[in-house]
């Protein structure tokens, strides 16, 4: 029975613990200019400026550069539509009062359950406040970071923009004995901004 249990795990590609929320909303980093410039409010120029950010690392600079030229209430129109995964651990209340109709008390509720260890547990805590269906949508705009040397490959395809060659080159320098590491192994196959790019999505968990 163990052995069958085993077998049935492996054919699903084990447990699901993604790590990055799923989303149907555009990223900065990854959208086409033409998709960036269908977005509500948004010119030429203006998703110009976008392109030239990248990459964005933090939600809070994707809102200065809109903020540049759009208003507060026409922002939160775009981040309906687009927006960079926030840090469950990290991001900062300014930033999560970026995700569209978010309270205050769910700002406080996000704070409440840190550190999250994964995006299972942030699904669990939201639960308690708000629905199914608000809880799904607040998982797109959100991350928990991923552990370096013990994500599995399932976790780490999660990573906006990952492709199967990059899920083994992160695999195949294991144990990374630090980011400086991992940057210089990752660098091997993509440029130094792909690389902050997917820095921003993992750690290296100390043992």
């Amino acid at each position: 029975m163990k052995k069958i249990a085993l077998a049935l795990m492996l054919l699903a590609g084990g447990p699901a613990a993604a790590q990055v929320g799923k989303t149907t909303l555009l990223d900065p980093n990854l959208a086409a200019p033409a998709d960036l410039q269908a977005l509500p409010h948004m010119t030429p120029a203006l998703a110009g400026a976008i392109v030239a950010k990248r990459p964005i690392l933090a939600p809070a600079d994707l809102d200065a550069v809109l903020a540049a030229s759009l208003n507060e209430t026409q922002r939160k129109e775009i981040y309906g539509k687009l927006f960079l995964h926030m840090n469950l651990n990290t991001a900062k209340p300014a930033e999560m009062k970026m995700i569209p109709n978010l309270s205050d008390r769910m700002v406080h509720e996000f704070e409440e359950y840190r550190p999250y260890r994964s995006l299972d547990q942030f699904r669990k805590e939201m639960a308690k406040y708000v629905d199914a269906k608000e809880v799904e949508r607040l998982e797109q705009y959100v991350f928990v970071p991923l552990d370096l040397n013990g994500a599995n490959a399932k976790d780490l395809a999660t990573i906006p923009g990952m492709t199967p060659r990059m899920v083994h080159e992160f695999e195949e320098y294991r144990p990374y004995a630090s980011i400086e590491v991992f940057r210089k192994e990752i660098g091997k196959y993509v440029s130094p901004a792909e690389v902050s790019r997917f820095e921003r999505y993992v750690t290296l968990e100390k043992k």
